[in-house]
């Protein structure tokens, strides 16, 4: 495939005013070029202003349903899939997978030091949200355990489940400290009511410090990435279709920029922690935690047979716990040519 050197100019009644994009606060290829400026850069000259969700709060619900036709998304899968479940017209165009401190955290005195030990103890689960599909700390939690169970030969049943209260995020003195409030179980665990609570993320790190925490399983060491399945592995980037049907051109040049970002991340580490001490709202010292080993040099998204198997366990579990509406066939949902057609356009202009 080759991408016209001149696009064509849609329908006036099809023309977009800017390009929105979503991330969620995590290392991203798509948040790491914009905050390069390389979006802005990209659509310029098409006069397009490049703005985010997260900067026009009265649009944030589309962050989850999909419904704006000018949106980028890059984030967890658990809002994708729902949507798409509920009959969003979205369509997926990449996934990455980035090994984020996925960790069960418990007391230091608890005796907790592997998977085999979760048995017979209670395990903290937030509650179900006002809307079902958008309870995206029990989904991770639910399917966090489930993983770590998995790997010593154990399952749900072999546990206690309890139930705790979701905080307000919105109430915390920081943003910092409102994203930590999203592991509701934090509190009953430092308070001795539960014995392990799933986290994930660079806050998830600077909270587990706060509060003088411990990994007492740390998912991503485990050898099999199946046991890692969640949320954000894989983390999908999606689409409305009228963007692929009638701007093709431009989810191409939006999907190479992002490509172009994995590629500098891989040779520029300390400079990324820095954009990711904002990207995450976390410390320095809870993105270390959080990012380690060579995960810089995994930032660009791809549609693998793996990643999609990936994806397709991830959506078998929440159909089965409820979280989505309904079953859908992933196959039908994916186009595979923005992201082709983004390699060659990328090395078009390398050559």
């Amino acid at each position: 495939m080759t991408l016209a050197t001149a696009p064509v100019l849609p329908d006036a009644d099809t023309r977009l005013e800017r390009i929105w994009f979503t991330r969620c606060p995590v290392p991203t290829a798509s948040g790491i070029a914009y905050k390069l400026g390389w979006l802005n850069e990209e659509f310029a000259a098409d006069g397009l202003p490049v703005e985010t969700l997260q900067e026009a709060r009265q649009l944030g619900q589309h962050h989850y349903d999909h419904q704006l036709p000018g949106l980028f998304r890059e984030g967890g899968n658990l809002p994708a899939l729902a949507a798409r479940a509920a009959g969003a017209p979205s369509r997926l165009i990449g996934l990455t997978w980035i090994e984020e401190w996925q960790t069960i955290l418990v007391r230091p005195d608890s005796g907790i030091r592997s998977a085999a030990d979760l048995r017979g103890k209670r395990l903290a689960l937030p509650a179900w949200g006002d809307n079902r599909p958008g309870s995206i700390a029990r989904a991770m939690s639910l399917h966090g355990y489930k993983g770590a169970l998995a790997s010593a030969g154990l399952s749900l049943d072999d546990v206690h489940l309890k139930e705790v209260a979701l905080l307000d995020q919105t109430r915390a003195e920081t943003p910092q400290l409102g994203l930590q409030r999203l592991w509701s179980g934090l509190d009953y665990l430092v308070r001795g009511e539960v014995d392990a609570v799933y986290v994930k993320g660079a806050a998830a790190a600077d909270a587990a410090r706060r509060l003088g925490l411990v990994v007492g399983v740390d998912l991503d060491a485990l050898p099999d990435p199946r046991y890692r399945i969640n949320n954000g592995t894989p983390r999908p980037i999606t689409v409305h279709q009228s963007l692929l049907d009638d701007h093709f051109d431009l989810v191409v040049r939006f999907l190479a920029q992002t490509l172009r970002a994995a590629q500098w991340a891989a040779g520029n580490r300390d400079a990324l922690n820095a954009i990711l001490e904002e990207e995450t709202r976390a410390g320095s010292q809870g993105v270390a935690e959080a990012y380690r080993g060579d995960f810089h040099t995994t930032l660009a998204p791809d549609l693998s047979t793996q990643r999609l198997d990936y994806l397709d366990v991830q959506k078998t579990f929440l159909n089965l716990h409820g979280f989505l509406e309904r079953d859908f066939d992933l196959a039908d949902w994916v186009d595979h040519r923005p992201l082709q057609a983004a390699h060659e356009l990328l090395a078009q202009r390398r050559a």
